[in-house]
């Protein structure tokens, strides 16, 4: 098994690779950085523009697995636990290349990083990943921007909903959280739906609902709690995450170096692998640590 790293040319940022050597500090398993470069189209009409387009393409799959080595060179803390490796690749789709690479050299996880335009700490997809998360069927790492660890994985938080994809991915979660050699928490987030302007008297039967939700929230960690322990996990910790936004919700739990956090799709049907639903993107969009993309089970 191995941690694929996607990993762009002209990359000015190593935040995917800092994450996939974090996984590898607790599962040590090979990384591989993959650089994936225009691929010409090889057609005779324009066979000496496609040749210089190939040369140009070549040269920045090179650039990008040199810059990909100095990345991992700045580890030099795990190179003797961790084999490294960066190549370069020719495709027509980044995504496609990325999972076909993934197969080719048996990767569990796909791990990528950041949009340019989010903010440092941020999580946020480029297209080129929105489109990897939607069609992976390996689990998608993606790394804040700019981030930056010198720790393994010490807690695994998931995000947990009382439903058929809910306990599916509590299972999963429950697998990973023994490889990594990591603590697990399971965390149910609640916020208020957006209020509008009407009768006086619907703001307490808004408090009512949501009370009810918290209620239903408990009783479902509790049951959780107990499927996890006669799964061999004892240590675990459960938390309602709540507040009147999202920012706030997430915010609210408390985070620490360490700390990884996965949501799994909002469908387990084969055709939607990865459909990341209103409140898992909210999530993903918010979330101040490494987010964990886990495909749904299919059916």
């Amino acid at each position: 098994m191995s941690y694929l790293v996607g990993y762009g040319p002209r990359n000015d940022d190593r935040s995917a690779i800092e994450l996939a050597l974090q996984l590898a500090r607790s599962r040590p398993e090979p990384v591989i950085a993959v650089s994936v470069v225009p691929r010409g189209w090889g057609t005779p009409a324009a066979a000496g523009t496609d040749r210089e387009y190939e040369q140009w393409s070549a040269l920045e799959g090179r650039q990008s697995a040199e810059l990909a080595r100095a990345d991992f060179a700045a580890h030099p803390d795990i190179a003797s636990d961790v084999p490294t490796e960066a190549v370069w690749v020719a495709g027509r789709s980044v995504p496609a290349t990325l999972m076909e690479q993934a197969a080719e050299r048996d990767a569990w996880i796909i791990v990528v990083g950041s949009a340019e335009e989010a903010e440092p700490g941020r999580v946020r997809l480029t297209s080129k990943t929105d489109r990897l998360v939607h069609s992976s069927t390996l689990p998608i790492a993606i790394a804040p921007r700019s981030y930056r660890t010198t720790s393994g994985v010490e807690r695994v938080t998931v995000g947990f909903r009382d439903d058929d994809a809910g306990w599916s991915l509590l299972e999963r979660v429950a697998e990973l959280s023994r490889t990594e050699g990591a603590r697990l928490r399971v965390v149910t987030f609640l916020v208020a739906p957006a209020r509008t302007p009407v009768t006086s008297d619907v703001p307490h039967a808004e408090t009512q609902v949501i009370d009810l939700w918290r209620t239903q929230a408990e009783a479902a960690q509790e049951e959780a709690r107990a499927h996890l322990a006669s799964l061999g996990l004892d240590d675990v910790d459960v938390a309602l995450a709540s507040g009147p936004d999202w920012p706030a919700a997430i915010a609210s739990v408390g985070w620490e170096e360490g700390d990884i956090l996965v949501v799994g799709s909002s469908s387990t049907h084969r055709l939607a692998q990865v459909f990341l639903g209103s409140s898992a993107a909210k999530i993903v969009r918010n979330s101040p640590v490494p987010v964990v993309v886990v495909p749904g089970a299919g059916t």
